[in-house]
Protein backbone atom coordinates (compact mmCIF):
# COMPACT_ATOMS: atom_id res chain seq x y z
CA UNK A 1 0.00 0.00 0.00
CA UNK A 2 1.34 3.07 -0.74
CA UNK A 3 2.10 5.20 2.37
CA UNK A 4 0.86 8.55 0.90
CA UNK A 5 -2.91 7.23 1.06
CA UNK A 6 -2.43 7.25 4.43
CA UNK A 7 -1.12 11.07 5.50
CA UNK A 8 -3.26 14.04 4.82
CA UNK A 9 -1.58 17.25 4.14
CA UNK A 10 -1.76 20.19 1.62
CA UNK A 11 -0.55 20.93 -2.04
CA UNK A 12 1.72 23.39 -0.14
CA UNK A 13 3.33 20.41 1.69
CA UNK A 14 3.50 18.18 -1.28
CA UNK A 15 4.93 20.38 -3.65
CA UNK A 16 8.29 21.42 -0.56
CA UNK A 17 8.29 17.98 -0.58
CA UNK A 18 9.20 17.02 -3.47
CA UNK A 19 11.24 19.92 -4.70
CA UNK A 20 13.73 20.83 -1.55
CA UNK A 21 16.84 19.36 -1.40
CA UNK A 22 16.33 16.14 1.12
CA UNK A 23 19.22 13.50 2.43
CA UNK A 24 17.58 10.37 3.89
CA UNK A 25 19.73 8.36 6.52
CA UNK A 26 18.58 5.29 8.56
CA UNK A 27 18.50 6.02 12.03
CA UNK A 28 17.77 3.68 14.83
CA UNK A 29 14.62 5.43 15.47
CA UNK A 30 13.40 6.44 11.26
CA UNK A 31 14.96 8.04 8.84
CA UNK A 32 16.80 11.54 9.58
CA UNK A 33 15.74 13.91 6.56
CA UNK A 34 17.92 16.79 6.25
CA UNK A 35 16.92 19.36 3.99
CA UNK A 36 19.94 20.70 2.25
CA UNK A 37 17.79 23.93 0.67
CA UNK A 38 19.02 25.92 3.80
CA UNK A 39 21.98 28.01 4.34
CA UNK A 40 22.64 25.45 7.33
CA UNK A 41 20.91 22.29 6.42
CA UNK A 42 22.59 20.64 9.76
CA UNK A 43 19.81 22.79 11.33
CA UNK A 44 17.30 21.77 9.70
CA UNK A 45 17.63 17.66 10.30
CA UNK A 46 14.60 15.92 11.69
CA UNK A 47 13.73 12.18 12.59
CA UNK A 48 10.73 10.58 10.72
CA UNK A 49 9.11 7.80 12.58
CA UNK A 50 8.12 4.95 10.23
CA UNK A 51 5.68 2.52 11.48
CA UNK A 52 4.29 -0.36 9.36
CA UNK A 53 5.60 1.51 6.32
CA UNK A 54 4.05 4.70 7.31
CA UNK A 55 5.72 8.21 8.28
CA UNK A 56 3.87 9.08 11.27
CA UNK A 57 5.55 11.80 13.08
CA UNK A 58 8.36 14.52 12.87
CA UNK A 59 10.73 16.04 15.58
CA UNK A 60 9.79 19.11 13.23
CA UNK A 61 8.11 22.27 14.84
CA UNK A 62 5.54 21.92 11.78
CA UNK A 63 4.34 18.40 12.45
CA UNK A 64 3.89 19.23 16.04
CA UNK A 65 1.96 22.29 15.63
CA UNK A 66 0.05 22.07 12.35
CA UNK A 67 -2.38 19.53 11.27
CA UNK A 68 -1.84 16.97 8.84
CA UNK A 69 2.00 15.66 7.57
CA UNK A 70 4.83 17.65 7.57
CA UNK A 71 7.11 18.15 4.31
CA UNK A 72 9.70 15.45 5.86
CA UNK A 73 6.95 13.29 6.28
CA UNK A 74 5.70 13.66 3.05
CA UNK A 75 9.20 13.50 1.61
CA UNK A 76 9.76 9.76 2.72
CA UNK A 77 6.55 8.73 1.89
CA UNK A 78 7.07 9.29 -1.88
CA UNK A 79 10.63 7.84 -1.78
CA UNK A 80 9.77 3.91 -1.46
CA UNK A 81 12.83 2.44 -1.62
CA UNK A 82 13.36 5.11 1.77
CA UNK A 83 9.97 3.78 3.22
CA UNK A 84 10.77 0.08 2.36
CA UNK A 85 14.16 0.35 4.24
CA UNK A 86 12.76 1.62 7.13
CA UNK A 87 10.75 -0.72 7.36
CA UNK A 88 12.98 -3.68 6.98
CA UNK A 89 15.44 -1.86 9.07
CA UNK A 90 12.08 -2.09 11.77
CA UNK A 91 11.58 -5.55 11.70
CA UNK A 92 14.91 -6.75 11.97
CA UNK A 93 15.21 -4.61 15.48
CA UNK A 94 11.98 -6.37 16.34
CA UNK A 95 13.57 -9.57 15.93
CA UNK A 96 11.20 -10.53 12.89
CA UNK A 97 12.03 -11.81 9.83
CA UNK A 98 12.57 -10.06 6.28
CA UNK A 99 11.02 -11.53 3.39
CA UNK A 100 11.23 -9.08 0.35
CA UNK A 101 10.34 -9.69 -3.53
CA UNK A 102 13.12 -8.05 -5.59
CA UNK A 103 12.70 -7.44 -9.03
CA UNK A 104 15.98 -8.88 -10.88
CA UNK A 105 15.84 -6.67 -13.65
CA UNK A 106 17.80 -9.73 -15.31
CA UNK A 107 20.80 -9.42 -12.96
CA UNK A 108 19.92 -12.86 -11.41
CA UNK A 109 23.59 -14.57 -12.53
CA UNK A 110 25.12 -11.94 -10.24
CA UNK A 111 26.82 -13.54 -7.27
CA UNK A 112 27.46 -10.27 -5.02
CA UNK A 113 23.74 -10.13 -4.08
CA UNK A 114 23.31 -7.07 -6.35
CA UNK A 115 20.36 -6.62 -8.12
CA UNK A 116 20.72 -3.09 -9.72
CA UNK A 117 19.62 -2.75 -13.05
CA UNK A 118 22.36 -1.28 -15.33
CA UNK A 119 20.31 2.31 -16.02
CA UNK A 120 22.22 4.70 -14.22
CA UNK A 121 18.60 6.76 -13.52
CA UNK A 122 17.09 3.49 -11.73
CA UNK A 123 17.46 3.43 -7.77
CA UNK A 124 19.98 0.96 -6.78
CA UNK A 125 19.20 -2.20 -5.32
CA UNK A 126 18.98 -2.57 -1.36
CA UNK A 127 21.88 -4.65 -1.03
CA UNK A 128 24.11 -1.88 -2.90
CA UNK A 129 22.25 0.54 -0.34
CA UNK A 130 23.55 -1.67 2.64
CA UNK A 131 27.09 -2.47 1.49
CA UNK A 132 27.88 1.39 0.39
CA UNK A 133 28.67 0.25 -2.97
CA UNK A 134 26.09 2.75 -4.56
CA UNK A 135 23.69 5.32 -2.21
CA UNK A 136 20.48 6.95 -3.09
Amino acid sequence: MNPLTQLSYTDRVAKRAQYEAYEFELVSDGVRVRNCSHADPAAHEYVVTVENGVPVACECPADEHYEGACKHRVAVAIRQPIVDAAAERQIRADGGEVSLEIETDGNSDRTDGCQCSDDPDRLPCWECVRTGRRSL
